[in-house]
């Protein structure tokens, strides 16, 4: 099983790198990576190409344009394009060349707005979607229904996982178009920076990703601007941070090596007849923003306060997943929360030079 062709489509990414070192760690010599400006999987020719060349037996669909409540509400064309372009280029070339199997990444966020909880696979397309990110949730669907049609007409083994909010090592810490774990992060740690008037770290912080095209060499005046404008606002002892809604929604959070775990154990013994059309994964546990903003507001040192915007949209009010049938079939996370997020708070520190507090 280690001399598989494996193709993971989004190694660079949160998903992709973690599935990459979950590959390496366990013997899969013959892995197979391109980066977007090696092969751009919205263009079908191009797709085409790299399949009948490379012919991967296995493929592990990461690649994505993901975002949280406020890159889903301001790009949705952009969302539904690109995601439908990636889902249709890769699954038909995926087919017409001969892979063995194939794991398709949707996400919780496709399940219906009010639907019960927790969230069972049953459930999908029972009401409407959650407005805010309608476009990314319609073209995941439209992926997984393909890999439905496909397994059902062609007799491919396409599975397709549905995992709830990830985060760990790699993730995306854009303050306007992270997920809402990330986001807060980074939110935090430079709020804690200001706290204490260090402004090496803020601007260390900056340099590696500038904010709304404010980078770490620009005037301190320009970036006050900028963390004011992202939430983070006052002077040292009066340091406030700002957060998009009332607190109150619960979310459930999963560590990206644990979902990479799980693809890589459901790829290794697992078919598509086994595990049906969807299947959940996560932790079968959530907290509310408040508890999560207030873990990592401590995980980042930060002694200010935190204001709510209750002007601002919560999105779906609770999205957790049940997840019995993958714990049925033998699996379940190895990382508790808290540590995860201090695992996640490291790896933070390291790339955008944040002290440990």
């Amino acid at each position: 099983m280690r001399d598989k062709r494996v193709f993971v489509a989004g190694h660079s990414g949160l998903v992709g790198s973690a599935v990459l070192r979950h590959l390496e760690a366990a013997g899969f010599s013959r892995l197979i990576t391109r980066t977007h400006h090696q092969l751009d999987l919205q263009d079908q020719g191009a797709v085409n190409h790299f399949f009948a060349s490379e012919k991967p037996d296995w493929v592990f669909l990461a690649a994505a344009k993901v975002g949280g409540i406020w890159a889903n509400k301001t790009l949705p064309a952009e969302f539904i394009y690109s995601n439908l372009s990636i889902a249709v280029n890769v699954l038909d070339a995926a087919y017409r060349n001969g892979v063995e199997k194939l794991a398709f990444l949707g996400s919780s966020c496709i399940y219906p707005k009010m639907a019960p909880q927790p969230l069972k696979e049953e459930y999908l397309l029972s009401s409407p979607l959650e407005p805010t990110n309608e476009a990314y949730a319609i073209a995941k669907i439209a992926g997984l229904k393909m890999c439905r049609y496909y397994n059902q007409q062609y007799g491919t083994n396409f599975i397709s996982v549905m995992p709830t909010n990830l985060f760990g090592p790699n993730d995306r810490y854009d303050l306007k178009a992270a997920h809402v774990l990330p986001a807060l992060i980074r939110k935090f740690h430079l709020a804690a920076a200001l706290s204490r008037g260090d402004w090496k770290s803020i601007r260390n912080d900056f340099m590696q990703e500038p904010v709304d095209a404010v980078d770490g060499d620009a005037p301190e005046t320009k970036i006050r601007n900028a963390l004011e404008a992202n939430g983070i606002a006052g002077e040292r002892d009066s340091v406030r941070v700002i957060l998009w809604g009332s607190g109150s929604p619960r979310r459930e959070f999963l560590y990206v090596d644990d979902l990479a775990d799980a693809l890589v154990f459901l790829m290794k013994k697992y078919a598509y007849t086994d595990v049906g059309e969807i299947i959940n994964i996560g932790t079968g546990h959530d907290l509310t923003i408040l508890e999560l903003a207030e873990t990592i507001r401590a995980e980042a040192g930060f002694p200010g306060t935190i204001e709510w915007d209750a002007a601002k949209p919560d999105g779906t009010p609770r999205k957790l997943l049940d997840v019995s049938r993958i714990n049925s079939l033998g699996w379940s996370p190895r990382h508790a929360l808290r540590a995860a997020i201090h695992l996640t708070c490291q790896d933070f520190r390291r790339r955008f030079g944040h002290p440990t507090p």
